[in-house]
């Protein structure tokens, strides 16, 4: 829910940043199995997820600039990258990687967290950090299920990955509009729901 008031501009971005994070949780679930699985659409799928950060930078460079909107693509870029390299870790084994490389994650993280606390004042650093702390821990469940063959579970986890994301998206969208409320209401254009 979008608490915010609403009009086809609000709708238009709140719709791409619903279909940005619905991609990253997509993208994300298809690379976890194509590692699991050695998939051989495993580059390509690679490839594709990380668009999803430069897709992100695009959609934010609009109000935050291309600098302050590149460090949020670097930021998730490597969000995306450690998550891979967990889920290879784990695949061979190596627990004593899986735990170095959960520990930058999480501490990926709270740099993801911080950083959009600074660029908008109505995005709330503890906030950003439970909602993200949530998503890594669906992510891991996701690439746990995968790993032990509890296939049935994932689908019905990819429900609650949804939902979530969707919350992160809502999230954005509402501290784009009450920082730029110029950037999308007049008078004639401004209706409440």
């Amino acid at each position: 829910m979008l608490n915010v008031p609403v009009n086809e501009q609000v709708l238009n971005l709140n719709n791409l940043m619903r279909l940005l994070w619905e991609q990253h949780i997509t993208w994300t679930r298809n690379v976890i199995q194509d590692i699991v699985y050695d998939a051989p659409e495993k580059e390509f799928a690679i490839s594709r997820l990380l668009r999803n950060p430069t897709d992100f930078k695009n959609a934010l460079a609009p109000f935050y600039g291309e600098a302050n909107a590149t460090t949020f693509e670097e930021l998730l870029k490597e969000h995306l990258v450690i998550a891979a390299e967990i889920v290879t870790a784990a695949k061979n084994n190596d627990t004593s990687q899986v735990t170095k490389l959960t520990t930058q994650w999480f501490g990926n993280a709270d740099e993801i967290a911080r950083f959009l606390a600074s660029i908008n004042p109505y995005w709330n650093y503890l906030e950003w950090q439970k909602m993200l702390y949530d998503h890594l821990n669906l992510v891991n469940s996701e690439a746990t299920n995968f790993l032990n063959s509890n296939l049935e579970q994932n689908v019905a986890l990819y429900d609650e990955m949804e939902h979530q994301a969707m919350l992160m998206a809502d999230e954005l969208t509402r501290g784009i509009v009450r920082q730029f409320p110029h950037r999308f209401f007049t008078r004639r254009n401004c209706y409440f729901y």
